[in-house]
């Protein structure tokens, strides 16, 4: 039987390179694609795919978010990392979210093809672009986690804060996130006060310095 796979990316041109590419492996199919991070939770849970491309810069919910909840609601979907992230945070914070996998977009079609046959197989996969990068972390002597400023936010400030930057007013944030707009208030108020930022163009140039949404 074919692998049903999902593929989650806001970008249509590359969504569509994608689904082309695999599209001519005979034992893929593509069973489903999304365009943010809401809209792959839903596809994911309701198709059950044997596997999701995901992208981690993704509108309205990250794709770190996306990885934790549809390992919640369909464990047994394996999921691979498609990203333009290399630094250890973005590889870390995905593979403890439940990620199988993590493939740089830089890589070629054969790359992404060999990746997804390993995560398929119940084999991690990291690319090679940023393997060295986390081996030599490791022998360094760092820690399995970078803490910047953004560590200081939970998830659902982290949530709130990419919303604020993509333009989302509270009372969206509220219907997205399923809170009340008075939640989202004293949320905006306390990543202000973490980040010692005080206006909603300062909150998305941070959103945007930290690879929450794309400039």
């Amino acid at each position: 039987m074919k692998k049903r796979i999902v593929i989650a990316e806001d970008h249509t041109i590359l969504r569509d390179g994608l689904k082309a590419l695999i599209s001519q492996d005979p034992d893929l199919e593509i069973v489903g694609e999304a365009c943010d991070g809401l809209e792959a939770i839903r596809v994911i849970c309701e198709v059950m795919p044997d596997l999701a491309l995901m992208d981690l810069s993704m509108p309205r919910i990250s794709g770190i978010d996306a990885i934790r909840e549809v390992k919640r609601c369909c464990p047994e979907a394996k999921i691979l990392v498609l990203t333009v992230h290399k630094t250890e945070e973005y590889v870390i914070a995905s593979l403890k979210a439940g990620a199988n996998g993590y493939l740089l977009k830089e890589s070629t079609h054969h790359e992404l093809l060999h990746a997804i046959t390993h995560v398929l197989q119940g084999k991690p996969y990291l690319s090679p672009g940023i393997s060295d990068t986390i081996i030599s972390g490791y022998l360094a002597g760092r820690r399995d986690e970078v803490h910047t400023l953004l560590d200081t936010l939970t998830n659902r400030e982290k949530e709130v804060l990419k919303l604020v930057a993509e333009g989302y007013r509270n009372k969206e944030i509220g219907e997205y996130l399923f809170i009340s707009v008075k939640t989202v208030e004293k949320h905006r108020d306390n990543i202000m006060k973490k980040l010692n930022l005080h206006s909603a163009s300062a909150l998305t140039s941070f959103a945007i310095e930290h690879g929450l949404v794309e400039p």
